[in-house]
């Protein structure tokens, strides 16, 4: 019992939600600290991604007012998986137990003393998973269910319905330190760690305020990196098309072959397009897969480090 926690809380131009983000936030981890149930060298730990309104100026603010709130400033905007990662790894060399959540209040943080109760009873890793989606708009509801489903169909090992709120123990995020691949998908790397593990259920709110820094364009391309992070079963879906193209040209032939010897005259213009127009859309498409792992192995390659830390408050 009364270990230390650290709140590890991604920042993006989260000017708006920070005020009352640490309010409740505060009374949350006193409340925990005078029940006995963390310790009291517990914090709040907002890492600033980058923001380029009034968030870090905001962070310091509440550092400097009180010590539960703890800052971590990147050089520069590196994506919020990148900023979630460098938090955790900033919060492993101080506390016992991280829990990691968003800043915009959707989480909800009554469910944190039902982590902690999963942690003490030996749990390593506990995910918080959404009890309903009936917050989402229907398109929104639509797709998260279609793409859960197509990541296990693809072998993605992925707990549905969950994003990044999980408590981690210090030696799982010692696991996960491990895994130091460029192209960050949390969601299915930390099944990967193995480990004891547990699931709680929440219900997730409405934004508190300001704009989701989750837009489509960034949903779309979280999910494929989902995809291709962690399966090469695309790959092999475009060997396998290739063989059935083939197989069909080889039937068509003989097709062609047979009408011509019986003497019969088709003028097939509309077929000679359709046919053109849909391989040439398929070797587009088997091009875009097979660049977009190509393009994976370069930044890998590469190896340049995920995040650079510019300022780190901790009292």
């Amino acid at each position: 019992m009364n270990e230390i926690l650290y709140l590890v809380i991604p920042c993006y131009n989260e000017q708006e939600v920070l005020p009352e983000t640490s309010s409740r936030l505060k009374a949350k981890m006193s409340g925990m600290i005078q029940s006995g149930l963390i310790s009291p060298d517990s914090r709040v730990l907002f890492v600033d991604d980058g923001s380029r309104d009034s968030t870090w100026e905001l962070i310091s603010k509440y550092h400097e007012q009180d010590p539960l709130f703890s800052g971590l400033k990147l050089a520069h905007n590196q994506g919020h998986q990148n900023a979630l990662v460098a938090g955790l790894m900033q919060a492993k060399e101080h506390a016992d137990i991280t829990i990691s959540l968003d800043a915009d209040l959707q989480d909800d943080t009554d469910a944190i003393d039902k982590f902690i109760a999963e942690y003490y009873n030996g749990c390593d890793i506990v995910y918080g998973v959404r009890s309903s989606r009936a917050t989402d708009t229907v398109f929104k509801r639509t797709t998260a269910v279609g793409y859960y489903r197509f990541l296990k169909l693809m072998g993605v090992e992925i707990v549905e319905n969950h994003a990044d709120y999980r408590l981690m123990s210090k030696r799982a995020l010692e696991a996960l330190a491990r895994y130091d691949e460029v192209n960050l998908f949390l969601r299915g790397i930390v099944p990967l760690i193995g480990f004891r593990t547990s699931v709680v259920e929440y219900e997730r709110h409405e934004r508190f305020a300001g704009e989701s820094k989750y837009p489509l364009k960034k949903m779309l391309a979280l999910a494929m990196d989902g995809i291709t992070s962690f399966s090469v079963k695309p790959i092999r879906l475009i060997t396998t098309l290739g063989v059935i193209i083939f197989l069909v040209s080889v039937l068509a032939l003989l097709y062609l072959l047979i009408i011509k010897l019986m003497g019969w005259t088709v003028a097939g213009w509309t077929t000679v397009m359709g046919s053109i127009w849909a391989l040439g859309g398929i070797q587009l498409l088997c091009l875009g897969i097979i660049g977009e792992y190509i393009g994976k192995v370069y930044k890998e390659v590469k190896h340049r480090p995920r995040y650079i830390v510019d300022t780190f408050l901790n009292k």
